[in-house]
């Protein structure tokens, strides 16, 4: 693993830190393979059962590192968008598993848009969001031009695109951006208890509500609820449903497995 990804196991909580700090931890092509790495690791690790992605230093991550896009041997700008970040992106995504965010600073262009992929965004009071490419000229990659308009609306989602303003956690959660935003001293704490939370929950049946709401995004009513009763039905075949119904019935406290 590249120096650039530190792993940490907490337990039962895989943390991925991005570890470019001097840098404000953008991503070259050698850090997105490592990124994806962790990533598939954690995703193919049973004892894994939440995973914390979260930067070190000042920042979440400021998104590309234009040193790479502008030396003398740059790769093709097509190649560094699917390799570095689509892989990412389609990852996050697809793990069965909760991925949090752990937005400790600025988190811009491509950094901003993998912490709003991760199915639960925390960030510091004094972190901030920017939608930072028009300002060099391109468009909002990494599944921004998505995730935005879901998350926020399509106007809010036009104007944070146009115009690349900063957008402060506390307004972030209000807006619906992220899921909370904390006091700068809270904030480890909050990180924590969630994923420590998350860890004791049945952990298949997140993985498959987590990629019932990603495919509903894209279908009708009918073909959703087709897909639930397909869901449901690996669900109820769960050694953790057994446990939630036996608990419930016993009146105890369910000892969920993760499978």
């Amino acid at each position: 693993m590249a120096d650039s990804i530190i792993i940490k196991d907490l337990g039962a909580v895989r943390q991925i830190t991005l570890n470019r700090p001097k840098a404000f931890n953008s991503f070259d092509i050698e850090m997105g393979a490592a990124f994806q790495n962790a990533l598939d690791e954690a995703g193919n690790d049973d004892g894994v059962r939440c995973i914390v992605i979260r930067g070190e230093g000042r920042a979440f991550c400021a998104g590309q590192d234009l040193k790479e896009v502008t030396a003398p041997d740059a790769p093709n700008f097509k190649v560094i968008v699917e390799k570095t970040y689509n892989q990412s992106i389609r990852r996050i995504c697809s793990i069965k598993k909760p991925v949090i965010a752990a937005v400790n600073g600025v988190a811009a262009g491509a950094g901003a848009n993998i912490a709003l992929a991760c199915d639960l965004t925390i960030a510091t009071e004094s972190a901030s969001f920017i939608q930072a490419f028009s300002k060099i000229g391109l468009i909002p990659d990494s599944g921004g031009t998505w995730f935005l308009p879901r998350l926020v609306g399509m106007q809010r989602a036009k104007a944070m695109a146009f115009f690349g303003n900063k957008v402060g956690a506390f307004e972030a959660e209000n807006i619906g951006l992220i899921y909370k935003c904390v006091s700068d001293d809270e904030f480890n704490g909050v990180v924590k208890s969630t994923a420590e939370k998350l860890t004791v929950m049945p952990t298949l049946a997140l993985g498959l509500t987590k990629a019932a709401f990603h495919e509903g995004m894209n279908c009708d009513l009918n073909d959703q609820l087709a897909r639930e009763l397909d869901y449901q039905f690996i669900a109820a075949e769960s050694e953790d449903y057994a446990e939630g119904v036996a608990s419930f019935l016993e009146k105890r406290a369910p000892n969920f497995k993760g499978k």
